[in-house]
C-alpha cells in the first residue's frame, strides 16, 4: 500500500511540473506573437522626422512683434501667370524673381521695394528655393516682402505644364517662415496674445493650411481656462518656435539668391 501511494504521488508531481513548463512556453510564445518579432529577426528602421529649417533666421529675433497670419482661401484653382513669362529648362532656378513678381498681377506692386538682408526696414527678403510639393524634386520659389505697414507678404510659386503658378499668398505682420520637410510654416502672434503657427502642405493644386495652432504662454487666453490650446487637435503637430533648426530630411536644402546668384542655405 505504501509503495502504491509513493508511485501515485510521484506521478502527480511529474504531471504538475509538466503543466508548469507548458504554461511558461505558452506565455513566451504569446509575447513573441504580440510583438511581431521572431528570434533573429531585425526590427524595422525608425524614420527620422524632419526638423524646422528657418528660411530667414534674422526675422526670428523679434518674435514678440509678430501678428497673426491671414492665408488666401481655397477658392478657385490657382491661375498661371501670363504665357509671355517663359520658363527655361532649369525651371525656377533659371528665372529672375523680380520678373516673376512683375508678371503677377497680385504682386507686381512689390517690385518697387529694395532687396534687404535683415529686418528693420521695408523690402524684399532674399528669395528662397525649396521643394514644397515633393513631386519631381524641382524646388518652388518662396518670396517674402516686408511692407512699410509692418505687414509681410509671403508668396510661393511653382511650375506646372511649363507655366509659373502662384500656389500660396499669405499675409501677416513681420512673419517668420520655416520649412519642415516639404511643409511650410509661418509664425506670428494672434490678436488674443497667443503665439500662432500655421502649417501649409501641398494638396495637389496649392499649399493649403493643415494646422493652425495657438499656444498661450504666461497669460490666460480670452474665454478659455487652459494655457495651451490648438484649433484642431487631430492635425499634425507643428514644431515649437524654439527648437534648434536643422536641415530638412525631405525636400532638400533651401537655397537663396544673393546678388543675382544662388547660394546654399542649410545642408547641401
Amino acid at each position: 500500500m505504501i509503495q502504491t501511494f509513493r508511485i501515485l504521488r510521484a506521478a502527480a508531481i511529474a504531471g504538475i511540473a509538466a503543466f508548469g513548463v507548458a504554461a511558461v512556453v505558452l506565455a513566451i510564445s504569446g509575447c513573441g506573437s504580440r510583438s511581431g518579432l521572431m528570434e533573429g529577426a531585425q526590427a524595422s528602421a525608425v524614420a527620422l522626422q524632419p526638423r524646422p529649417q528657418e528660411l530667414w533666421p534674422a526675422w526670428y529675433e523679434s518674435e514678440t512683434q509678430r501678428d497673426g497670419v491671414m492665408a488666401s482661401g481655397r477658392g478657385e484653382p490657382p491661375v498661371p501667370l501670363p504665357a509671355s513669362l517663359k520658363v527655361p529648362k532649369e525651371g525656377l532656378r533659371g528665372m529672375d524673381p523680380m520678373a516673376i513678381l512683375k508678371a503677377d498681377p497680385r504682386a507686381k506692386s512689390l517690385v518697387r521695394l529694395p532687396m534687404i538682408d535683415r529686418p528693420g526696414r521695408a523690402g524684399i527678403r532674399p528669395p528662397v528655393l525649396h521643394d514644397l510639393t515633393g513631386q519631381d524634386g524641382s524646388p518652388e520659389l518662396i518670396i517674402a516682402a516686408d511692407l512699410e505697414t509692418r505687414r509681410t507678404v509671403v508668396i510661393v510659386y511653382t511650375v506646372r505644364d511649363g507655366r509659373v503658378v502662384p500656389v500660396l499668398y499669405t499675409v501677416g505682420t513681420r512673419l517668420a517662415v520655416e520649412a519642415v520637410g516639404t511643409d511650410l510654416v509661418t509664425r506670428g502672434a494672434a490678436d488674443d496674445g497667443a503665439e500662432q503657427a500655421v502649417r501649409y502642405r501641398w494638396d495637389g493644386a496649392r499649399l493649403s493650411p493643415v494646422s493652425d495652432i495657438k499656444t498661450y504662454k504666461d497669460i490666460a487666453p480670452k474665454g478659455r481656462d487652459t494655457k495651451d490650446t490648438t484649433d484642431d487637435p487631430e492635425t499634425p503637430e507643428t514644431p515649437g518656435p524654439r527648437e534648434t533648426p536643422g536641415p530638412a530630411k525631405t525636400g532638400g536644402a533651401a537655397r537663396t539668391w544673393t546678388s543675382g546668384s544662388l547660394t546654399g542655405q542649410g545642408a547641401s
